[in-house]
């Protein structure tokens, strides 16, 4: 089941992706190891979870299966230390403080951490994130950081305004031209996201079923 849903979800984004610059993130928060590896048997190396005390289990699970591991839901301060130790990517870096710590607790002999700015893309206030007029001030202060890499940005836009957000991050993406990957659009809106610069997709449902 798993792993035909994998392929139709791959399917479909090889059907609008024409550059071939799409990497689907499978979203496993709340899934149990067992369903991961089901789809890492079906090829998916790149997941994504929200939860940082269940990710954490699941790291230790699957370990030894080189998989590329990205944390995606809210930053609390003290859960920076255990995120900047364990994953290849954060997504949802969404103020500098977060950023710093981030940084401060990369371990030395782990690869520089990829970082993505979490854009709050409609100024939504039950959204965190940076607003579109801070950014100009905020990217800067990325380059005193030695152990983390800033690549470029990430947006959970509004349902009822998905399309133009979409357009807005492009046009964003298009302006900062030294960042190379934009993370955007789910389930019900990834080939949208893709025709707009999409890089990362992150998909749970159409992968592992809903959520309990």
């Amino acid at each position: 089941m798993i792993s035909e849903n994998l392929k139709n979800v791959q399917n479909r984004i090889n059907a609008v992706d024409s550059k071939k610059q799409a990497t689907l993130i499978a979203v496993s928060k709340t899934k149990p190891a067992a369903d991961l590896q089901y789809a890492i048997d079906a090829g998916q190396r790149h997941f994504g979870e929200n939860y940082l005390q269940e990710a954490l289990e699941k790291i230790q699970t699957l370990k030894g299966q080189a998989l590329t591991w990205h944390f995606i839901g809210p930053i609390q301060s003290n859960k920076t230390a255990k995120i900047a130790q364990n994953f290849d990517w954060v997504h949802s870096v969404d103020r500098l403080k977060i950023a710093k710590r981030l940084n401060d607790q990369r371990p030395n002999n782990l690869p520089k951490l990829n970082v993505l700015l979490q854009i709050n893309i409609d100024n939504e206030a039950s959204k965190s994130g940076v607003l579109v007029d801070e950014i100009d001030e905020i990217i800067p202060q990325f380059e005193n950081l030695q152990n983390i890499v800033l690549r470029g940005f990430m947006c959970i836009p509004s349902p009822d305004n998905t399309q133009q957000s979409f357009i807005k991050m492009a046009e964003i993406q298009k302006k900062y031209l030294r960042f190379d990957t934009l993370s955007m659009g789910m389930s019900n809106d990834f080939e949208l996201a893709i025709k707009n610069g999409a890089t990362f997709v992150r998909i749970g449902s159409d992968i592992f079923g809903n959520r309990a």
